[in-house]
């Protein structure tokens, strides 16, 4: 419908207009259906009604004339002095010359544009929750292109006066909300006082990464590893012993809100590699000079008797079933982390630590 034809409030403006061929019913009300037609010839039929003059209040023939008669007469004229199509006091919906076009239904709302639904839902798998004070900072600093909205809590807005300038110079929306508000933007009690709605990074090619990779590097691949504090854990050894890369089957693992927050700022180190299957992904890296290091918890050399290699790629697995036979088949070397015994393993995140310090011990310190 034309906004022309809607008043403040949105509603539309109706207007009733006679029919010549309907001037039996010209009194009768269209939407409430009450009121009859005057009896006697239509116009159509050849009838005429008296004269009116206007300017005295009476007919030609001397009985008065009463106000709605003047009305309706006058608009008689209207309609004869042109073609219906001509006439300003015709009801339309739409402008002269505007073709009649399907526009989609929004509700109700006026002045909405119509979004696809699949582009909406494509939209929104791109894009995660980021939150955590010290994460968010991190990830301001690292990538802020990838920030599309931001929340904060008013006690944390002065330590993000940089980020705050940044996304008010650059058209980037934020607010500073409550506890309740930003519980439900971020989707936890454990917000940290701030969220961002970013775009996800997508995972490099292990053909990008050995191209650019240096003469002493240490790749991570986990296998079926899904619990995002372990990853942020993981994310945080691999920060601090400087592990760049990290094999996953989905790269989106690496960026749950979950994940980053514990990483506490290391997930902006850490670089997701994929590839078609996690296999294929050990053996393009053996091709390219890496040796595969895999972890067992009661078979394998003892880690302090082992000799790590300075290009590597240290395999683990989820803590129940640890790696599977394929991924064990790929080893060059498998290696064990000592211990008393009383307890059946380590945490993947804790083994994980471990193994990369003794890497760094004897690589890099």
């Amino acid at each position: 419908m034309n906004d022309e034809l809607k008043n403040k409030s949105g509603k539309v403006k109706v207007m009733y207009v006679r029919s010549d061929d309907d001037s039996d019913k010209r009194t009768e009300n269209p939407r409430t259906g009450k009121g009859g037609g005057r009896s006697g010839p239509s116009r159509t039929e050849g009838g005429r009604r008296p004269a009116r003059d206007s300017r005295d209040g009476k007919s030609r023939d001397g009985k008065p004339q009463r106000s709605g008669d003047r009305f309706r007469d006058n608009a008689s004229r209207d309609r004869d002095s042109g073609p219906r199509d001509n006439n300003p006091w015709r009801t339309v919906s739409r402008a002269p010359g505007e073709e009649a076009v399907d526009k989609p239904d929004h509700g109700g709302i006026s002045g909405k544009s119509f979004v696809d639904p699949e582009v909406i839902r494509r939209q929104r798998a791109e894009e995660t929750r980021v939150y955590g004070e010290n994460a968010c900072q991190a990830l301001f600093q690292s990538r802020p292109d990838c920030i599309v909205r931001a929340w904060f809590i008013q006690s944390v807005t002065p330590r993000f006066k940089e980020a705050l300038r940044w996304m008010a110079a650059n058209r980037k929306a934020y607010h500073v909300v409550d506890e309740a508000e930003l519980a439900k933007a971020s989707g936890t009690e454990h917000h940290g006082g701030v969220c961002f709605l970013i775009k996800k990074r997508n995972g490099t090619s292990v053909q990008q990464w050995v191209r650019e990779a240096a003469e002493e590097d240490c790749v991570l691949a986990l296998e079926d590893v899904g619990n995002p504090h372990n990853l942020g854990a993981i994310m945080r050894s691999c920060a601090h012993f400087g592990v760049k890369g990290v094999v996953v089957q989905d790269a989106a693992v690496l960026e749950s809100g979950a994940a980053i927050r514990t990483a506490e700022g290391g997930a902006e180190h850490v670089q997701p590699i994929t590839a078609d299957s996690f296999i294929d992904a050990l053996d393009q890296f053996r091709k390219a000079g890496y040796a595969i290091v895999t972890t067992s918890s009661h078979e394998g050399t003892p880690l302090f008797k082992a000799t790590m290699p300075k290009k590597m790629v240290l395999v683990l697995g989820q803590e129940r079933d640890g790696l599977s036979d394929a991924a064990l088949d790929t080893a060059d070397l498998s290696v064990a982390i000592p211990g008393t015994g009383n307890v059946e393993s380590l945490n993947v995140s804790v083994a994980t630590g471990v193994l990369l310090a003794e890497w760094w011990r004897q690589n890099k310190a």
